[in-house]
């Protein structure tokens, strides 16, 4: 019999949900090199591959089987193959660009362990989805917002998030499409470098978030009478913002965020709320050329820069704090230490936190490979995010649990039945 990959779901998944590989019809203990690559939209080739031996009756199920050291990962870790892709273009970060296609991903079984690829025992392709079936993306135009709006199968009305991205600007959808798989109705909001946005990140007005926070709790699919909010990054100072402002937030969830205003001026009616100093000497260049930016910021507790600390205390929900302990983009988990205090010293409920010792800045969906350093566009350089690979991964995972939960619990008043994995 020839050697054949197995995949379970065989020929489509969703990009969230594990994929289970094995390869069959192997010789008893065969060593051979499996690889696996995709190409993103811009065509740029990411790719991964790990050695393995096959069992004695020929068979090699990567659930039991660990990998053999000298590939992009060793170990027992049957998703390895996905998250361990990397880049074949230096400081190149997979993100999905039109959520209605999938990636497709390849899978080559190779023989032997060599520098050199052996001959091609085997392969399969397999599309990984972003959109589940009966999943509607509603492009949104309304009024000044622009954003794109999911909306699970069956009649609703669905728990509401809106979701924000960071200094990358533009419109990412995916996240919000796959917390949309998953019974969340998601505005994923446009904020600036979108269509008619402002083309930089100069000053951001409130008002453009309230707009999209009165379109969430108006619409008819939308399950009030509060609604969730979901930020990465900048996009999570701006969730805290508008969670200390605007009026119908239950829920607030952020990833690596910060609690003082960073990069632009935020203004609302008559309050102006001046960004976090930078102090660019204490950025750090290595001999890569990469920047170390961590200690760039200034301390939104001392002097002229505790202006730019946002009030939260103002705000009405609940908080959720995401913090990969290894960010390198700025120190979240002080940041998250620092609300929590504020909080509390005010009367108000003790927000989660929960930590991940060796994760990077960019806690993206589950398998989305860790991006350990890209262009930013504040700095203009290539700037380390911070992370390791694995520890990486599997905090992705888990927080992807953890938001589900939290927005189940304080959105719907259900838990969701998830558990921790870490």
């Amino acid at each position: 019999m020839a050697p054949a990959i197995r995949l379970s779901p065989a020929a489509r998944s969703l990009f969230d949900e594990p994929l289970a590989i094995a390869v069959q019809g192997l010789g008893p203990r065969q060593q051979v090199t499996l690889q696996t690559s995709l190409r993103d939209e811009t065509g740029e080739l990411f790719q991964a591959s790990a050695h393995y031996q096959a069992g004695d009756d020929g068979e090699l199920d990567l659930a039991r089987c660990p990998a053999l050291p000298g590939g992009s990962f060793s170990g027992l870790d049957p998703m390895g193959l996905l998250w361990a892709l990397q880049p074949q273009k230096p400081f190149w970060r997979l993100v999905k660009r039109d959520v209605q296609s999938p990636f497709l991903l390849q899978l080559e079984v190779l023989e032997g362990h060599g520098e050199r690829p052996g001959r091609l025992l085997a392969q399969a392709q397999h599309e990984r989805a972003f959109l589940r079936d009966g999943v509607r993306r509603v492009p949104v135009r309304e009024g000044r917002i622009r954003a794109t709006l999911f909306l699970p199968p069956g009649d609703g009305p669905f728990p509401g998030i809106i979701d924000l991205y960071g200094t990358g600007g533009g419109l990412p959808e995916y996240r919000a499409c796959l917390l949309a798989n998953h019974g969340f109705a998601v505005l994923a909001l446009a904020f600036y470098s979108y269509e008619d946005l402002p083309k930089g990140m100069k000053e951001f007005h409130l008002e453009y978030f309230e707009e999209a926070v009165n379109y969430m709790l108006q619409h008819t699919q939308v399950k009030g009478p509060g609604i969730g909010l979901l930020g990465h990054s900048k996009g999570g100072d701006l969730c805290i913002s508008m969670a200390s402002f605007l009026k119908g937030i239950t829920a607030t969830a952020l990833i690596n965020g910060s609690v003082a205003n960073v990069g632009a001026v935020l203004r609302y009616k008559d309050i102006t709320i001046p960004p976090l100093g930078i102090n660019p000497k204490r950025i750090k260049v290595g001999k890569s050329g990469i920047a170390d930016i961590i200690d760039a910021l200034n301390n939104p507790l001392e002097g002229p820069d505790q202006q730019s600390f946002i009030p939260l205390e103002k705000a009405e929900c609940c908080f959720l704090f995401i913090v990969g302990q290894d960010d390198h983009n700025w120190k979240s988990e002080f940041f998250a230490v620092e609300g929590s205090k504020r909080l509390q010293a005010h009367g108000k409920e003790k927000p989660e936190i929960v930590c991940y010792p060796g994760a990077g800045h960019y806690i993206e969906p589950p398998f989305f490979p860790m991006c350990a350093a890209s262009m930013h566009l504040l700095f203009g350089k290539p700037v380390m995010w911070g992370g390791e690979p694995k520890a990486h991964c599997e905090a992705q995972i888990d927080a992807w649990q953890q938001i589900q939960a939290f927005f189940h619990k304080y959105l719907t008043g259900k838990p969701s039945g998830t558990s921790s994995k870490l």
